[in-house]
């Protein structure tokens, strides 16, 4: 299928977005305008959700933009414009020396994040990438200010598009692991539910907003594809595609969302629909819980994590005509058990009896939400019980699961 025209009509730049809905991926569109219109007419249970975004996108204004350049030494192969990440839960087993100064080998601690991870390369400068484009977009849908949107498309435009600063459309140096490996398939994962949430940013900016040019949708439209093939094509993709637990949810939804994003509806569809036999059979239990997201040392951290995929993935099915939410497996397996399994402990109704090290109850919000929305009337009699997250309840202005309880830093 072709790919989205990037040259396609749009609303003149005047500030306010236009009055068709956007083309997000995992966002619902429509919703999103219907949402504005209840804003437009002084929806007061909506006003104190919309300052709490307000006070987010605000907190942005004076941050970044950042770049993949900064970092103080490129990723292996030398090429500044490559992303690096480093693999979080592995630990020096030597005190670092001239000979040695990784402090090699290296060894792995499940669960326990490795401070260094977070300096010297770009992993927490992406996620601010990520999360202030997401939240200075939606600030700018809802309000029609034109800061917002002016911001958001410096921070895309450094990080993105600009050849001076611009990230390579590859995570050949993800996760890299000192003295071991150059990176590694998973680091796929650093991208994870945060870059389709820029994929939705992207198109909420396309719907007309000030500083947000033809040529710049024509150029993110380049490199989301160049990332969608390598992620597609390339081995590191293969890999994670095969894997078993999260990494392979994540995968698919990924590819999933860059695929509609592109244009490449039929890939989306034949991506969303595997995903029944290929993710939701062995991964989830009749009884609904995730036995290798269980077995894990932050257990209720990955079981959130792991639907937070899986309801983002059904969202985009939503757009290529597959109900994720309506499969059952041949054990009984489905998206609303796995939720449900969540919701004694998600409402203090009962402890988490699984390992782990920190327990954020708020963390399966989200999850909970996407369930009650689908029709799950458990989780909808849930709703009322559950703890907001920090900086608040934002369901009905992003209603799409994100991971509450990062452990990215």
């Amino acid at each position: 299928m072709p790919a989205r025209s990037a040259s396609a009509a749009v609303p003149a730049a005047s500030g306010r977005a236009g009055s068709e809905p956007p083309e997000t991926v995992v966002l619902d569109g429509g919703r999103l305008l219907r949402t504005r219109a209840r804003l437009a007419k002084g929806d007061h249970r909506l006003a104190r959700a919309l300052r709490e975004l307000t006070a987010r996108a605000d907190n942005w204004l004076d941050q970044g933009p950042w770049t993949v350049v900064d970092k103080p030494r490129p990723a292996p192969g030398g090429d500044v414009h490559d992303y690096l990440s480093q693999a979080p839960y592995w630990w020096p087993s030597q005190p670092p020396t001239a000979d040695n100064p990784w402090g090699c080998p290296y060894v792995q601690r499940d669960g326990q994040r490795n401070p260094e991870v977070d300096t010297g390369t770009d992993r927490q400068d992406v996620e601010k990438v990520f999360d202030s484009t997401y939240d200075l977009a939606l600030a700018w849908y809802y309000t029609g200010e034109k800061r917002y949107a002016v911001k958001a498309g410096q921070v895309l435009r450094t990080w993105f598009l600009d050849p001076a600063t611009r990230m390579n459309p590859n995570l050949d140096h993800g996760q890299f692991i000192p003295c071991k490996y150059d990176g590694r398939a998973i680091g796929i994962i650093d991208f994870s539910q945060s870059y389709t949430s820029v994929l939705d940013a992207i198109a909420l900016l396309d719907t007309g907003a000030p500083g947000w040019s033809r040529r710049d949708r024509a150029a993110m439209l380049a490199w989301n594809t160049g990332y969608r093939d390598w992620l597609k094509d390339g081995a590191f993709g293969k890999e994670e595609g095969a894997a078993r637990n999260n990494h392979g949810t994540f995968y698919d939804m990924q590819l999933a969302a860059l695929a509609c994003a592109t244009g490449d509806k039929d890939l989306a569809r034949r991506t969303v629909l595997a995903a029944g036999p290929l993710r939701v059979d062995p991964q989830i239990a009749p009884d609904g819980g995730q036995p290798q997201e269980l077995a894990r040392t932050r257990s209720w951290h990955y079981s959130t994590f792991d639907l937070v995929a899986y309801t983002r993935l059904a969202a985009i099915g939503r757009k290529v005509g597959v109900d994720l939410w309506a499969y059952r497996g041949p054990d009984g397996q489905s998206l609303t058990r796995a939720v449900d399994y969540l919701l004694p402990a998600a409402t203090a109704a009962e402890p988490w009896n699984h390992p782990e090290l920190e327990f954020h109850r708020f963390a399966a919000s989200d999850v909970v939400h996407a369930a009650a929305d689908a029709g799950d009337r458990a989780a909808r009699a849930a709703v009322p019980r559950l703890e907001a997250p920090p900086g608040g309840d934002l369901w009905e202005l992003r209603p799409a699961a994100e991971q509450l309880d990062s452990i990215a830093g």
